[in-house]
C-alpha cells in the first residue's frame, strides 16, 4: 500500500480524538472506490418494485413530499435485499458472481425506469382514490415530479449510508482475518458494523432528536400569548380563589380551563336556566410526583363543588396535555352545564413521542388521579352521588382504559366511559375487536349483546343490538381510516382484519395488503392522520355528540335534540 495519504496524517494530527481516529481511519481515501462504484442494475430493478409498491394507496392521503420519502425508504429497503442475497450466495459459495452482460445490464435499467414511471404514473389515480374517500380535492398534476425528486434523493442518501456501511464491515473483516479465519471474519465484519451503526443511531442522532423535541415542546408548554389572562371564573382552576397556579398548567391546560361554553351559552341552547360547567386541569409543573398532581387536582375538585354535580368525568388528556374542544364542549352541553370535569397532565411531548419515550409514563399519573376520585366518591351515598365516566383520546383514552379495575367496579360500579381513537397499544380495545361478533367489521366491531361495549364511526353504528344497556355504558368512538387505531406490527406478515370482507367508507377501495410495504405505509399514515377534520386521528364535534349522548343516556335525548346540537356547534366548533 501506498504511503499514508491525507486522511492518515489528520488521523496522526487527532490522537486525542478517538471517535475521529476510527471514522477516519475507516474512510481512508483508498477505500472511496467502494462509495462510488457502479449501481447494481437488478437491484435497481427490485428497488423501483418496491418503489412501485409503496405508491399504492393506504389509509391516509399521503403529500409529495411523504410520497417521495416513503417510496426512497422502500425502494432503498429492496435495493439493499438484493445485495444481501447475492453477498449470502457468495458467501455460501465463495465465488463471486458472475458479472451480467451489457445487453442484461441495459434490459434491467430500462425495465426499472419503465415500473418507476408506471408507478409514478399510476400513483396520482391511486391517491385520488384516498382523497375521494376522504372528500379532498384531487392529486395536483405536479406530484409524480415532486415525489419522484425527493425519492431519488432519499435513495441515495441511503445508499451512501450503505456504501459507508460496507467500508466498516470490510475494515473489521481485514482486521479479523489476522485473529480468526476469513469466513469467520467474513461474520464478524458486518456485526462490529451494525454494533457501531446501532450505537451511532441511538447513542447521537436519535438522542438529538429527542432533545430537539423535548426542548422544542418544553418552550411550547410554557408559552403564554400576550392576550391570554388568567379566568375570571369561579368554577375553573387558575380563577379566583384556586390553589392551583395559572401559568404551571402549559398551554393545553390554559386553553381547555379557558374556553368551552358559558353556563348563558348552555341556557340559550336548552331555553332555561344551567349552571357553568366545572373544569379542573392541573398541569406537570404544579407539582414533582403523579400522587401530588392528583392530590391537587382532588382538592380543586373538591373546593370547586364538582362532587356536587350531576356528572363527573376524569378526562386523560394526550401526549401533550390536550383535551378536544369538540369532545368537552358537547359534554357541557349534553349535560346541560350540570358536570365536573378534571384532568392532569402527564407530558408535554406529542403523544407518538410519549409512546416512544415512556409509554408508561403517563400511567402512573391517570391511575393515581382515578384512585383518588373513585376512592372519595364511592363513600358517597349512592342516591346522590355524580354519575361518575371516564373520557380519553388516543394516547389518553389507553391510560384512561389502564387504570379501570374492572374487578374492584363490580362493588361500586362507574356510569361508563367514552374512548375516542384509542390506540393500537390498547389491549383493551384490542380484545373487543379479537372477540367481537363475526358479523361485525374490525373497524366497527359489535361486541357480545352491546349491553356493555359499543362502538361507533362516522356512519353510526350503536343501534345494531337488541339488548339494553347495562348498569355501565362504554363507547369506543373510531375512524375506520385512523393509522393510529388499527396499525399493528404484525401488519409486516399478516393481512388485517379491516382490509378484508365490508370495508370501511372512508378507506379506499383500492388499498391492498402488501408484506413488509403496509406497515411502513401505515407507520407513516401515523405521523400525517391529523389536519383533516373527521378523517383518519382528526375527531370532530359531529361525532362525539351521539356518542357522548350514547354514554350520558340524558333525559328526553332525541334525534332531533341531536340534530340541533350539531348544527348549532358546526360554526363554533369546527372539529
Amino acid at each position: 500500500m501506498a504511503a499514508p495519504n491525507l486522511v492518515w496524517a489528520v488521523v496522526w494530527l487527532n490522537k486525542n480524538n478517538q471517535g475521529s481516529l476510527l471514522a477516519l481511519k475507516v474512510l481512508s481515501l483508498s477505500r472511496l472506490p467502494t462509495i462510488t462504484a457502479p449501481l447494481s442494475a437488478p437491484g435497481l430493478l427490485v428497488g423501483a418494485v418496491f418503489f412501485g409498491l409503496s405508491m399504492t394507496p393506504s389509509m391516509v392521503p399521503r403529500a409529495p413530499e411523504l410520497q417521495g420519502g416513503l417510496g426512497g425508504i422502500v425502494a432503498g429497503i429492496g435495493y439493499l435485499m438484493w445485495v444481501v442475497c447475492v453477498q449470502a450466495v457468495v458467501w455460501l459459495r465463495q465465488v463471486p458472481p458472475a458479472a451480467p452482460s451489457l445487453l442484461a445490464r441495459g434490459l434491467a435499467l430500462f425495465a426499472a425506469a419503465s415500473v418507476a414511471a408506471w408507478a409514478l404514473w399510476q400513483g396520482a389515480a391511486w391517491q385520488d382514490t384516498v382523497k375521494r374517500a376522504w372528500r379532498l380535492p384531487p392529486v395536483d398534476a405536479s406530484a409524480p415530479v415532486m415525489t419522484a425528486l425527493i425519492a431519488v434523493a432519499v435513495f441515495a442518501v441511503l445508499l451512501l449510508i450503505g456504501r459507508v456501511f460496507l467500508l466498516l464491515s470490510d475494515r473489521w473483516q481485514r482486521l479479523s482475518r489476522r485473529l480468526m479465519g476469513p469466513r469467520l471474519a467474513q461474520i464478524t465484519g458486518p456485526v462490529a458494523a451494525a454494533v457501531i451503526f446501532a450505537a451511532v443511531i441511538d447513542g447521537i442522532a436519535l438522542r438529538a432528536v429527542l432533545r430537539a423535541v423535548d426542548s422544542g415542546a418544553r418552550v411550547a408548554d410554557g408559552l403564554i400569548p400576550p392576550d391570554s389572562a388568567a379566568p375570571t371564573l369561579a368554577l375553573v382552576s387558575g380563577g379566583p380563589g384556586s390553589a392551583v397556579d395559572w401559568q404551571e398548567m402549559g398551554r393545553w391546560g390554559r386553553s381547555f380551563v379557558g374556553s368551552g361554553p358559558s353556563a348563558a351559552d348552555i341556557s340559550a341552547f336548552w331555553g332555561e336556566a344551567t349552571p357553568q360547567p366545572i373544569r379542573v386541569y392541573v398541569g406537570l409543573n404544579a407539582a414533582e410526583t403523579p400522587e401530588a398532581r392528583a392530590a391537587l387536582a382532588f382538592d380543586e375538585l373538591m373546593r370547586l363543588g364538582g362532587f356536587d354535580r350531576s356528572v363527573l368525568v376524569i378526562a386523560m388528556p394526550t401526549g401533550s396535555g390536550w383535551l378536544d374542544p369538540g369532545g368537552m364542549d358537547t359534554l357541557d352541553y349534553i349535560a346541560k352545564g350540570d358536570v365536573a370535569t378534571v384532568s392532569v397532565q402527564y407530558s408535554y411531548l406529542p403523544s407518538p413521542v410519549s409512546v416512544v419515550v415512556d409509554p408508561t409514563q403517563g400511567v402512573a399519573e391517570a391511575q393515581a388521579l382515578f384512585d383518588r376520585v373513585y376512592r372519595h366518591w364511592v363513600t358517597l351515598p349512592a342516591a346522590s352521588r355524580p354519575r361518575l365516566y371516564l373520557h380519553g383520546l388516543s394516547l389518553g383514552a389507553f391510560l384512561s382504559q389502564e387504570t379501570l379495575p374492572f374487578l374492584d367496579l363490580y362493588a361500586h360500579p362507574i356510569q361508563g366511559a367514552l374512548w375516542a381513537g384509542s390506540p393500537y397499544l390498547s389491549e383493551f380495545w384490542q380484545m373487543v375487536q379479537t372477540r367481537r361478533r363475526p358479523d361485525s367489521p374490525a373497524w366497527r366491531p359489535a361486541f357480545g349483546n352491546g349491553s356493555l361495549i359499543r362502538s361507533l364511526d362516522q356512519t353510526g353504528g350503536l343501534e345494531r343490538f337488541d339488548a339494553d344497556w347495562g348498569p355501565m355504558r362504554f363507547v369506543f368512538l373510531q375512524y375506520g381510516s385512523d393509522p393510529i387505531v388499527f396499525f399493528d406490527w404484525s401488519l409486516a406478515w399478516a393481512r388485517p382484519d379491516w382490509l378484508t370482507g365490508e370495508r370501511a367508507p372512508d378507506l379506499s377501495p383500492q388499498m391492498r395488503w402488501i408484506p413488509v410495504v403496509t406497515l411502513l405505509q401505515v407507520g407513516l399514515d401515523m405521523a400525517v392522520a391529523l389536519g383533516t377534520f373527521g378523517y383518519g386521528h382528526d375527531y370532530i364535534a359531529r361525532h362525539y355528540i351521539p356518542a357522548w349522548a350514547a354514554t350520558l343516556d340524558p333525559d328526553g335525548w332525541t334525534p332531533e335534540i341531536e340534530a340541533r346540537l350539531i348544527a348549532h356547534l358546526a360554526d363554533l366548533i369546527p372539529r
